[in-house]
């Protein structure tokens, strides 16, 4: 296994816990919050699919996909309060996005010469991913910074452990 398989197999583990945890939940459940000051599911997908856009295009310009119109916005940390239905998708157009996603990533990954993953990654990252490689790492590993607040739903809608 080289460096990008193992980026890859990352990668596929988190979206593994990321469709499994939010697979049997219904779009309500998708705007709940753990706790009080915690993120509801609906914000933290799109958080995730923005950033991870946003880190994509950072190492590599043009190879991120097109978000809705608003997505970004709606997602921001300015609007981790926001409980306004309306600016959030349900849960299979977040699945969609996540899957155009995937492909973006893999293709641009492939793409990427192994010699690139060594090279400075980009300037507001540095000392939290200082590499090429590292943000790819990070893309990879991202999810499951937010996964873990998602069980406390899980558990309200009286939902089945899956992992």
């Amino acid at each position: 296994m080289d460096a990008k398989d193992a980026i890859k197999y990352t990668f596929h583990m988190s979206r593994t816990v990321v469709k499994s945890y939010i697979a049997d939940l219904e779009d309500t459940a998708l705007m709940c919050r753990p706790h009080p000051g915690c993120n509801h599911i609906a914000w933290q997908l799109g958080h995730i699919i923005a950033s991870e856009v946003q880190l994509l295009e950072s190492v590599s310009p043009g190879s991120g996909i097109e978000l809705p119109e608003g997505f970004v916005e709606h997602h921001a940390k300015e609007n981790t309060g926001s409980d306004d239905r309306g600016h959030f998708l349900n849960k299979e157009q977040y699945l969609a996005l996540l899957e155009k996603l995937q492909v973006a990533v893999y293709e641009t990954l492939e793409a990427t010469d192994e010699s690139e993953m060594d090279k400075p990654g980009p300037e507001f990252l540095k000392g939290f991913a200082d590499t090429v490689g590292e943000v790819f790492v990070l893309i990879a590993n991202h999810p499951m910074m937010h996964a873990g607040q998602w069980v406390p739903i899980r558990r309200q809608f009286d939902q089945p452990i899956v992992i």
